[in-house]
Formats: structure tokens, C-alpha cells, sequence
């Protein structure tokens, strides 16, 4: 894509939202509402597959993020219950010796750090685990508590400012309440900052232990529109239920609201079901308007509430490999339309 097509694109984002800056009887952004500062700027960075200098963290300060968020993966299978970490098998970033040394670059940049262990499941989705036997459970939630307390203890050896001790688990929270707040306990015997939980985006109002944390956590791939390049104007309209909702939740919770994870495809229609488009990404039709606009929509939505803390942009890539396919229609914002939205929110 050419540097003059890019232009064009954004004057295109820029006209087809402009109106709803001057105000309309039906937008969500009224008059008297405030647009604050976002407290939470951060990126997540997907983890590098060998050891590598700070210099992708100097990338993610010029887009004036304040925080990054590092993902260690743990595996595991459904008729294994058992959960797999640290191999030798997985990339740097992943293994207690890439995680910290990640911290201790981020640190050294001034950028805070959301330390987020995250299971996944060959074939399957985290929120649809569930095991028949007691046994089962019993030996996945041994192998899970040593995942997350290896990381626990790591955490609280860096001084890392935020752990997330879990992601999507709908159906072993709604099955397994209790061992999820003896997990809580356990962590916070051993780690001395601020914990949450990423609930996805559906399921956030069903999670029985938001009192025992700091923040609730959600991933907010909250389904807006069908269209395939929707206008800021539209999107936002889109955002007033779930808007509502949230903010009736907070109020109630009386807890800050982060969002754990958000982000686009740049690709047409990327503001509904974003995890019906990955399964089908490389059909799909580049768009880097409609992913600028669904950001430019976000931050306007959300920066007027003030328990919303700001969130983690899904996601940024330190080193670009092989592996890395249709970068052009990924979620990654780099070198698109959409890393200027991001860079003028996150502005201090």
C-alpha cells in the first residue's frame, strides 16, 4: 500500500466521522461529557521467539504507551489435564528467563507491566474446559496453581505492578468456584501488587469473585457491527448498551474497570464477531479504515467513563518471523492507519 493511499484512507476516516464531533441529538457524546486522560496505555507484546535488545520497547513508547502486557503461555489438552510450561520447546518470551528479562527492559523504559500467564488449549477454547471426573479436575487444578504461581513469585521479585491470574475460564470458574478463590488467597501469599481476572466480554457480570480482586477485567471484543467499514459515528451508537451495562456493573462492584484485552483486524467488518473473521482471515479483505475507526470509536466511548482505567491493545510483535502471515489483515496496528489513533490517545 502506497504512502499516498494511506492518506487517503485516513482524510476518508477523518470525513466520514467529522460530523459527530460537532454534536448530534442521538450520539453518545454529549455536550457536557468529559474526555479524560487514559491511565492504562498499554500494548501487548507477544512474546519474542529468542533473546532480544529493549529496542521493540523503544517502538512502543513512541506510541505513548505506559504499559505493556507479557503473556506466558502454559498447554495443555483435554484428556490430559495437565498443564505444560517453561519447556525448552516453547519461545524465549515464554519461559521464566524471557519473562523476566522482558520486565526488567520494560522497567528500564519506564513502561509498567501486566504479567498475564495464559493457558492454551490445543483445539479448543479456555472457556470451554471442562473435565468429567473429579480426578481430572483435581490434577488440572494442581498443574494450573503451579503455573500461576511460578509466575506469582516471579512477579513479585520484579516488583511487576499488575498479575492477571486467569483468562476466559467460563466454564471451570462456573464448575469450580471455590478453587478459584483459594487460587486467589494463594497468590496473594505470595505476590503484593495488584491482581485482576480477564473475563471475556459476555461473561464479565458472571464471575462470583470480583471482590477479592483490584480491577475487573474484561476482553472487550464486544460484537458492534455487521458493516463492513461502519463509521465512528455508528460504532459508538453501537457501544451505548454494553456502555450501560458496564457502567451499572462497575457502580455495583464499586471496582475499576480494565479492559485486559481489546482490538481489530484490519479487515473489512471488523468490529462483530472478531473470532469467526480469524478462523477465515486470509479470505477476508484488507481494511486499515474500518480498524482505525472501531479504535477511534473505543477511546471516545470510553474515555468519558471515569472507572474505566484504559486497557491492552491486542497486540504488538517485537521481532517479525516467518511465522507471522497475513500481517495486513492481523491485529497488530504497526505501520497502519490505526498506530496514529493510538498514538494521539495515548498522548500524555
Amino acid at each position: 500500500m502506497t504512502l499516498q493511499f494511506r492518506i487517503s484512507l485516513l482524510l476518508l476516516s477523518l470525513i466520514a466521522g467529522a460530523w459527530w464531533w460537532l454534536g448530534s441529538d442521538e450520539s453518545v457524546v454529549a455536550p457536557g461529557d468529559v474526555i479524560r486522560a487514559i491511565r492504562v496505555k498499554g500494548v501487548t507484546l507477544e512474546a519474542p521467539p529468542r533473546p532480544t535488545p529493549d529496542s521493540p520497547l523503544m517502538k512502543i513508547t513512541e506510541v505513548n504507551a505506559n504499559w505493556i502486557a507479557i503473556i506466558p503461555f502454559g498447554f495443555t489438552r483435554q484428556e490430559s489435564a495437565q498443564v505444560q510450561f517453561n519447556s525448552d520447546r516453547q519461545w524465549w518470551g515464554e519461559r521464566t528467563a524471557g519473562v523476566r528479562e522482558t520486565i526488567i527492559h520494560a522497567h528500564n523504559r519506564q513502561l509498567k507491566v501486566m504479567l498475564k500467564p495464559q493457558l492454551w488449549i490445543r483445539g479448543s477454547w479456555t472457556g470451554d474446559l471442562s473435565f468429567e471426573q473429579e480426578g481430572q479436575w483435581e490434577t488440572w487444578e494442581q498443574s494450573y496453581t503451579d503455573f500461576i504461581l511460578t509466575f506469582a513469585h516471579l512477579a513479585d521479585s520484579l516488583q511487576v505492578d499488575l498479575f492477571c491470574l486467569g483468562t476466559e475460564f467460563r466454564n471451570a470458574i462456573a464448575a469450580r468456584p471455590a478453587f478459584w478463590f483459594n487460587l486467589i488467597h494463594q497468590v496473594r501469599q505470595i505476590y503484593h501488587g495488584s491482581l485482576t481476572y480477564a473475563a471475556n466480554w459476555d461473561d464479565f457480570d458472571q464471575v462470583p469473585f470480583w471482590d477479592s480482586l483490584d480491577y475487573v477485567g474484561i476482553n472487550a471484543y464486544f460484537p458492534l457491527l455487521r458493516d463492513e467499514n461502519p463509521t465512528v459515528e455508528a460504532l459508538i451508537k453501537a457501544w451505548k448498551p454494553y456502555r450501560k451495562k458496564i457502567h451499572n456493573w462497575s457502580a455495583r462492584m464499586k471496582k475499576p474497570v480494565l479492559f485486559t484485552e481489546y482490538g481489530y483486524l484490519s479487515v473489512d467488518g471488523c468490529a462483530f464477531n472478531t473470532w469467526e473473521l480469524e478462523d477465515r482471515l486470509p479470505d477476508c479483505r484488507t481494511n486499515e479504515l474500518a480498524q482505525a475507526n472501531a479504535y477511534e470509536a473505543l477511546f471516545t466511548v470510553w474515555s468519558q467513563e471515569p472507572y474505566w482505567q484504559g486497557g491492552f491493545l491486542w497486540k504488538w510483535y517485537p521481532q517479525i518471523n516467518r511465522h507471522h502471515r497475513h500481517l495486513d489483515k492481523d491485529y497488530t496496528p504497526q505501520g497502519k492507519i490505526a498506530q496514529n489513533v493510538i498514538t494521539r490517545w495515548f498522548q500524555p
